[in-house]
C-alpha cells in the first residue's frame, strides 16, 4: 500500500495552528501530500511551524491551489468529510469504513481526503467533486470537531486499516481522474438538458444522483469513454429528431 498516493486537502483553512497540527498528524501516520485550497492564513507562519514541530517540511512542500477542482485534477477518487445530512448525501462512510474503501484504490491512482472550513465545512458544489462522503459519528451535544482533530482521526483509522491490509493484493483497475470525470459530467449535463431529462431551472437536482451512482462504481478511463459515447449517440439522435421536426 502506497500512502504517497493519498492527498490530504484542506479547503480554505482559517487557522495556522490547525494547519501545523495537520502536518504533524500526517507525519505521525506516514502521509506527505498536503494540498491547501485558498488558505486564509499564511501556512508558513511561525504559529504553523510551532505546531508542526518536526513536520515543518510538509509545510514547505505543501501545494496551494485556487480551487478544489484544481487540487483534485490528478486524483482518481475523492472523499469529502461532512456532517450535512441531506437528500443527496446517501451512503456515508465512517472513517474506518472509508479507509477500507479507498486504500485499495490508492494502489491504482491518487486519492484525496478533503476537509472543509473550520466554521462551515465544505459547500455543496465542493461536495459534488467528491465521489463518497465521510462523517465522524460525534455526539449531538457538540457534533462539530476541530479540523486538526478530524484529520488526525481519519488518518489514524487509515493507518489501522493499512495494517490490516498489509500483504493483500489490490485490483488492477486504474480509475479516471477527477478532471476526466468532470468532463464526463459536463457532457452528461449538456446532453440530458438537451433532451429535456433535466429541469433547466435546477439541473443538478438529478445530476447529483448520477454523481453518487458513478462515484460508487469507481469508473476507469474506458468506462468514461463509453459514457461519452452514449452521450454522443443521444446527441446525434436528438439532432436527427429535430431535423425531421423542422421539415
Amino acid at each position: 500500500m502506497n500512502l504517497d498516493n493519498v492527498a490530504v486537502v484542506l479547503v480554505e483553512p482559517q487557522g495556522a495552528l490547525n494547519i501545523g497540527s495537520v502536518c504533524r498528524a500526517m507525519m505521525n501516520f506516514g502521509f506527505s501530500d498536503l494540498r491547501l485550497v485558498q488558505p486564509q492564513v499564511d501556512h508558513l507562519a511561525d504559529e504553523a511551524r510551532r505546531m508542526a514541530v518536526k513536520a515543518g517540511v510538509l509545510l514547505d512542500e505543501a501545494r496551494v491551489f485556487d480551487s478544489l477542482e484544481a487540487a483534485l485534477a490528478d486524483c482518481h477518487f475523492a472523499l469529502g468529510t461532512t456532517r450535512r445530512f441531506g437528500k443527496y448525501r446517501e451512503d456515508f462512510l465512517h472513517p474506518d469504513e472509508a479507509a477500507d474503501h479507498f486504500l485499495p484504490l490508492a494502489e491504482r491512482g491518487r486519492v484525496a481526503l478533503v476537509f472543509g472550513r473550520e466554521d462551515k465545512g465544505l459547500l455543496t458544489n465542493e461536495l459534488d467533486l467528491c465521489q463518497r462522503f465521510i462523517t465522524i459519528p460525534t455526539h449531538d451535544a457538540l457534533p462539530s470537531m476541530n479540523l486538526a482533530q478530524a484529520v488526525s482521526l481519519c488518518l489514524y483509522e487509515t493507518s489501522r486499516a493499512l495494517g490490516r491490509m498489509q500483504g493483500k493484493g489490490a485490483g488492477r483497475k486504474k480509475m479516471a481522474t477527477s478532471k476526466v470525470l468532470e468532463g464526463m459530467y459536463a457532457h452528461l449535463r449538456r446532453t440530458l438538458l438537451d433532451i429535456g431529462f433535466l429541469d433547466p431551472q435546477n439541473p443538478d437536482h438529478i445530476l447529483r444522483s448520477f454523481r453518487r451512482i458513478f462515484g460508487r462504481a469507481g469508473l476507469n478511463d474506458r468506462e468514461v469513454r463509453i459514457l461519452h459515447g452514449l452521450c454522443r449517440s443521444i446527441d446525434w439522435v436528438e439532432e436527427e429528431r429535430r431535423k425531421k421536426g423542422e421539415k
